[in-house]
């Protein structure tokens, strides 16, 4: 077999395509999809752990998401110990306000990213109903939810979302922890909309 000496501007040409298309994959994951998997059964039976899906984060720049679709984002600092921005709201509080969701999340946002559904939008009324929401009085339709239980978070009385905020609940109502305990999620801490989940192959589809 007789070998040829490689052209030394091919190979150039390869490295710098090969170089272009790494940079482009890592724009597109920046800033437009970006792949996700599902840590915790919060999102059960929508979403099982270990579960991945594709988030638009482009979409999200230029609409705000609508109730019920399904969104990745940063929670208030503290979320992981539920922490509430009012002092004495939230399900476990014992006080007056007791048996109210949080209504208003701390100053700062987490550095980590959660998944959740999207129940109530700016200015909406959110009450929670034996786990079920109840949006601006009017009692929703959740096929998709795991059944509440008996727990503090299952019935809530109504709060009013802020302007700009998000309400934001997983689907396994029992045992999710969401903006019941530690309030809204600003519009700006959110990082874009999950629309199709791609592993394992049996969930392929749109969300």
């Amino acid at each position: 077999m007789r070998w040829t000496r490689a052209n030394p501007g091919s190979v150039l040409e390869f490295v710098v395509v090969v170089i272009v298309a790494l940079g482009l994959a890592l724009l597109v994951q920046a800033l437009v999809v970006k792949p996700y998997r599902i840590p915790s059964g919060s999102m059960e039976p929508t979403l099982a752990i270990g579960e991945r899906v594709i988030v638009d984060r482009i979409g999200s720049r230029f609409s705000g998401p609508g109730v019920d679709d399904i969104v990745v984002f940063h929670p208030p600092k503290g979320a992981d110990t539920n922490e509430c921005g009012i002092r004495g709201q939230g399900p476990f509080y014992d006080g007056a306000a007791s048996h109210a969701s949080c209504s208003r999340p701390t100053l700062n946002r987490s550095d980590q990213n959660f998944i959740k559904r999207v129940v109530g939008l700016p200015g909406d009324t959110i009450a929670v109903r034996d786990g079920h929401v109840v949006r601006n009085g009017v009692p929703q339709k959740e096929p998709f939810i795991n059944p509440c239980g008996n727990g503090p978070d299952c019935n809530l009385a109504a709060i009013t979302v802020p302007k700009g905020d998000y309400f934001m609940m997983g689907d396994n109502r029992g045992e999710s922890d969401d903006s019941r305990y530690w309030g809204p999620v600003p519009r700006a801490w959110i990082i874009g909309g999950a629309f199709l989940s791609y592993w394992p192959p049996k969930d392929i589809g749109f969300l």
